[in-house]
């Protein structure tokens, strides 16, 4: 018997410092204060993911094989400024997110292929959107 209390209390002797953290030092808000407070912050509203539209898909080589590391860019039609880079993961797929409400411009690039661009409508529809690419080699003397 003297034993089980000897591990007992070790045990509680551990457990002790560790509720003392668990403990919130934090006290309550009044529900008046806290909305004024979170108006004080909404003159500038966050960003929310919740309404982008997802653009996803595969790149192929010729040969129909998986091509990873292909470079993509995006940007809005009637813009040259690209807005959204990325590149594919090994079995040649990507997925970007953007904004709804405009026509977006997917340019796919990779040395020794034939750069591939088309046009992806995100102004209304569905809220995604598959392409699949697949890759032909560049004439002699381009990249």
């Amino acid at each position: 018997m003297p034993v089980r209390c000897v591990v007992a209390l070790s045990a509680a002797a551990l457990v002790v410092p560790f509720a003392v953290f668990a403990l919130p030092n934090q006290q309550a808000v009044p529900a008046s204060q806290a909305q004024s407070s979170s108006s004080a912050n909404s003159g500038k509203q966050k960003y929310s993911h919740a309404n982008d539209f997802l653009i996803r898909g595969t790149v192929f080589t010729d040969k129909a094989l998986a091509f990873p590391g292909v470079q993509l860019r995006i940007h809005r039609v009637g813009e040259k400024k690209v807005r959204w880079e990325d590149s594919t993961n090994l079995r040649g797929e990507f997925a970007i997110r953007v904004p709804q409400g405009t026509e977006y411009e997917m340019v796919v690039h990779v040395k020794g292929f034939a750069d591939q661009t088309r046009t992806i409508d995100a102004r209304t529809g569905s809220s995604e959107n598959n392409v699949v690419f697949r890759m032909q080699p560049a004439k002699k003397g381009r990249t």
